[in-house]
């Protein structure tokens, strides 16, 4: 499904962007914790948007089925709880703001289950 390519690459591209911006903007401005917190959530959104991206090929030499499209919508969700709350936490430094990174990490760990299930029944 092309939908799942785009949002894969779109991913990837905000990875790298995000990764040159902790490395390059961030450094002096927050504590080396806080950057190795950074970088945690630059890593797992590229991870999962390479995800996002063999899920959207799979999508387009399958036929669609619900497993994989909810893998796809999974690793989202999980990129958006997981890294995103990472990103928060590191700018703000609101620790409450961790309470939301197992949530993410729940749905990375669903869309993987689904994608072995769906890699199960139909390939």
């Amino acid at each position: 499904m092309k939908l799942f390519i785009i949002l894969g690459a779109l991913n990837a591209f905000l990875s790298v962007a995000l990764g040159a911006f902790g490395a390059h903007g961030l450094e002096k401005m927050v504590e080396p914790k806080y950057l190795e917190i950074w970088k945690t959530g630059v890593q797992y959104q590229m991870f999962h948007a390479t995800g996002l991206l063999v899920i959207g090929v799979l999508l387009g030499k399958m036929p669609a089925n619900a497993l994989l499209s909810w893998s796809g919508w999974m690793m989202l969700i999980g990129i958006v709880l997981f890294s995103g709350s990472l990103y928060a936490l590191t700018v703000t430094q609101i620790s409450i703001l961790g309470a939301i990174t197992p949530l993410g990490g729940v749905s990375f760990l669903a869309a993987w289950v689904l994608l072995i299930v769906a890699a199960v029944k139909y390939l």
